[in-house]
C-alpha cells in the first residue's frame, strides 16, 4: 500500500519544499553568481529507476573547468575545484536542494538509494544483485545515514538492497530524521582521495 502513497507524499513534500524554500533558492543563486563564473545549477547524468537515465540538479559548487562525470571523492585534489560558496553549500548539503525539483518531476523520491553516476558501472552492477536499481533513487537513503562516501561499494549496494526489502513509511521516517542529524554533523562527507 505504501508504495502507491509514496509518490503522492513525494509530490506534496517536494512541492511544499520548493515553495517554502524559494527565498533560500534565490539567495543561494545570487551567492553562486557573485562567487564564480558559470551557471547557478549543475546538471549531471544519473541512473534512475530501472537503470533509466535522468539529469540530477544541484547548486553548482565547483569551478566550471572541473570534470563533470567524476565523483568528487575520486578527484585527486577536490578542494582545489570547489568554489568558496561551494564549500559552505557542500558542508551544509544545501547544494542538494534543487533535487526537490527532480522529486517533484518523478525522477527521484525523497528516500531511496542515492542515484549513481551513469558511469559508476561497479555500483550499478552491485546494486543489481539486490534489486536496488528497480526503485526510484532518493535524496537520502540507508547508505547515506550509514557512512555515505566512506562506505565501500559492496556495502553501499547491500544497504540499498536492504532498503528495497524493508521499504515502509516507518523506515522512510527513520532515514529522513537520521539524515537531518547526519547533515548537521557533516557525517561521511569525503572530498578527494
Amino acid at each position: 500500500m505504501y508504495k502507491y502513497n509514496k509518490r503522492t507524499i513525494d509530490i506534496l513534500l517536494s512541492g511544499l519544499g520548493i515553495v517554502v524554500l524559494s527565498p533560500i533558492f534565490l539567495l543561494i543563486a545570487l551567492l553562486i553568481k557573485t562567487d564564480s563564473k558559470g551557471t547557478v545549477f549543475f546538471k549531471q547524468k544519473r541512473v534512475g529507476k530501472n537503470k533509466s537515465h535522468f539529469y540530477i540538479l544541484k547548486f553548482r559548487t565547483m569551478k566550471i573547468e572541473t570534470p563533470s562525470d567524476t565523483p568528487t571523492h575520486l578527484l585527486g585534489d577536490a578542494t582545489s575545484h570547489i568554489t568558496q560558496i561551494g564549500r559552505f553549500l557542500r558542508k551544509s548539503s544545501l547544494d542538494e536542494l534543487p533535487q526537490l525539483i527532480n522529486i517533484f518531476k518523478g525522477d527521484m523520491s525523497i528516500v531511496g538509494p542515492r542515484p549513481a553516476l551513469w558511469n559508476q558501472y561497479d555500483l550499478i552492477d552491485e546494486r543489481e544483485k539486490y534489486n536496488a536499481n528497480e526503485v526510484h533513487p532518493g535524496l537520502t537513503g540507508l547508505a547515506q545515514i550509514s557512512g555515505r562516501d566512506e562506505l565501500p561499494i559492496s556495502l553501499k549496494a547491500k544497504l540499498d538492497g536492504e532498503y528495497v526489502l524493508k521499504k515502509s513509511l516507518y523506515l522512510d521516517l527513520v532515514i529522513f530524521t537520521k539524515t537531518i542529524f547526519s547533515v548537521l554533523k557533516s557525517d561521511g562527507v569525503k572530498e578527494g582521495n
